[in-house]
């Protein structure tokens, strides 16, 4: 909600502060929508992937947050707490794709040993 509230007050702002404000938005609140979509994916595949481009977007969400400050148009403290969640989530993210895609091949290599019997 934050992202939003900061998009927000961006909004109000005229010339590039609107712009930036757009992108961030997408960006920002696209990690939720793909982690949820990730939650009923068809397959292991799909649900990897949806986290793969919601963890896409907590870096551009990130690289916003960081143009924003570089441009000055929002101090670092007002967005400092923001870029913590968002390095955090990349971690989370980062090790649900790997733990996910550990399981997914060790689930095939047992498969295939089961039927090479």
């Amino acid at each position: 909600m934050r992202v939003v509230k900061l998009c927000r007050h961006l909004e109000e702002r005229p010339g590039a502060s609107r712009t930036l404000a757009k992108q961030l938005l997408r960006a920002g609140t696209s990690i939720g929508a793909n982690l949820e979509e990730a939650q009923s994916g068809q397959s292991k595949a799909d649900f990897i992937g949806k986290n793969a481009i919601a963890l896409k977007e907590a870096r551009e969400t990130s690289y916003w947050l960081g143009l924003l400050v570089a441009s000055d148009i929002v101090t670092e403290p007002r967005v400092a707490e923001m870029q913590r969640e968002v390095e955090e989530l990349k971690r989370i993210i980062g090790a649900i794709i790997v733990s996910s895609k550990k399981l997914m091949s060790e689930t095939f290599a047992f498969y295939l040993f089961t039927f090479t019997l």
